[in-house]
């Protein structure tokens, strides 16, 4: 059953929060390292921390002991919460909350190198908060009389700031937990929510069911349906557009440093394929085909303790995740293709080479290769070709054995050498044709 939290429940919660993180001597700019499930306690916890500047480190309940550790080894939290922690912080003493957060969560990313890390906003003032908070609202129009149904998994950004911001808006929240259609149905049919954020794999489980049963749920009560997380197939989105309310459905396009674009059906219909243009007090420009946004101070960032990597992500006031895309005279952005080591499956990013640094570790595997393959149901699945004498059933059992399930290939392909260029560079992208497989997608 889906949980319901309204604003007035999740402010106690907030602000015991708050007093429990000074009762025990954790102030602004540590870190807590949040390892719950989703729930609206949990919810509630970050946002108190981080309206006084303590600085939430989200982490995947489903990632195995040794991939945690490395991040909790990185992250050095001052506090580790599981459940019988949140439990605690959430009965705390109240204490005094700033108006808007005064920092974002920390939430981990990988790059190229495989290696995963955090990015850092810092502590804002609470000028900059509120106007961090203010810039929210307005794209998203939060109301006191909003319900936002929570699909996605709370250790995510997306879900945070919809939720987050329905919230401090005096709005309420409807979290789904796991996502599961039927439920979904349920849940809107309960609660009547007025927005909601959902992947693409989210909206296909959707009107899947919808297809099962003949009959769908009524979606008249939304004023908003986000989506973003992967590439939205056109025939998914023109039934979304048709199946919810006129003008309610927007796309964004975005990443976990920062937020470039959002999209109306509007805007989609007239420019077919775009995502959009700059969200306000945000400017977007392409150099050389890469993309780069400029952006106001209160959302500046950095790679958590690696200078270089942030020297490299950012040109004055503008930054870039190495994306790929060109701008029109109109301002409307295209991507024409992420990183070549990004996969976004079921709208959560996988990392080719973190998963290749586990792959061979397997007994008999002398290379690996992990790319992504257009797949119906998830946007992208993952794939892995190897070289070596190992059986795609045990590189697959020990992928699991050292990887959250997310992260482990659905297909492995044994080969007899991988492609590269002549410098020397794997051509992931080449492994999908070269093995008669559909092209992987990058957009």
């Amino acid at each position: 059953m889906a949980e319901l939290l309204t604003a007035a429940a999740s402010e106690d919660m907030q602000r015991r929060t708050a007093g429990s993180l000074a009762a025990r001597g954790i102030g602004a700019g540590e870190r807590i390292a949040v390892l719950t499930s989703g729930s609206g306690a949990m919810l509630s916890a970050v946002l108190g921390a981080l309206r006084v500047g303590v600085v939430p480190v989200p982490l995947n309940p489903a990632l195995l002991d040794e991939e945690r550790q490395l991040l909790l080894d990185d992250a050095e939290p001052a506090l580790l919460v599981d459940e019988a922690v949140l439990a605690e912080l959430v009965a705390g003493p109240p204490a005094d909350l700033a108006p808007a957060p005064l920092a974002r969560p920390m939430h981990y990313t990988s790059g190229t190198t495989g290696r995963p890390k955090g990015v850092w906003s810092g502590v804002l003032s609470e000028a900059d908060g509120v106007a961090l908070a203010a810039e929210e609202a307005e794209l998203w129009g939060f109301a006191p009389d909003d319900v936002h149904l929570v699909c996605s998994p709370l250790h995510h950004s997306a879900p945070i700031r919809f939720g987050g911001g329905t919230l401090l808006a005096g709005g309420s929240v409807v979290i789904l937990g796991r996502f599961d259609a039927a439920r979904a149905v349920e849940a809107i049919a309960e609660h009547r929510p007025t927005s909601a954020f959902m992947v693409p794999a989210h909206l296909q489980r959707l009107f899947a069911l919808v297809d099962e049963r003949r009959s769908g749920p009524d979606l008249s009560s939304f004023r908003l349906l986000a989506h973003a997380g992967a590439p939205c197939p056109g025939p998914l989105k023109r039934r979304a557009v048709d199946a919810f309310p006129a003008g309610s459905v927007w796309e964004f396009y975005g990443s976990t440093e920062g937020q470039f674009t959002a999209c109306s059906s509007v805007d989609w219909e007239r420019h077919p394929g775009t995502v959009g243009r700059a969200r306000p007090h945000r400017q977007l420009s392409v150099d050389d085909d890469v993309i780069w946004c400029e952006v106001p101070a209160y959302a500046r960032f950095e790679y958590w303790r690696d200078p270089v990597r942030t020297a490299a992500a950012w040109r004055g006031d503008a930054f870039t995740v190495g994306d790929l895309g060109r701008l029109d005279d109109e301002g409307f952005l295209y991507l024409d293709g992420r990183r070549d080591d990004l996969i976004i499956t079921g709208g959560v990013n996988v990392y080719p080479v973190e998963v290749e640094h586990v792959l061979v570790h397997a007994p008999g595997v002398r290379e690996a290769a992990v790319f992504g393959v257009d797949d119906e149901r998830w946007g992208q699945r993952v794939c892995a070709a190897v070289v070596g004498d190992a059986s795609p059933e045990a590189v697959k059992a020990h992928a699991r054995a050292h990887l959250a399930a997310h992260k482990c290939p659905k297909d492995v392909f044994v080969v007899a050498e991988l492609p590269h260029t002549s410098t020397g560079k794997l051509q992931r992208l080449a492994l999908g044709p070269m093995l008669g497989l559909e092209r992987p997608g990058s957009a």
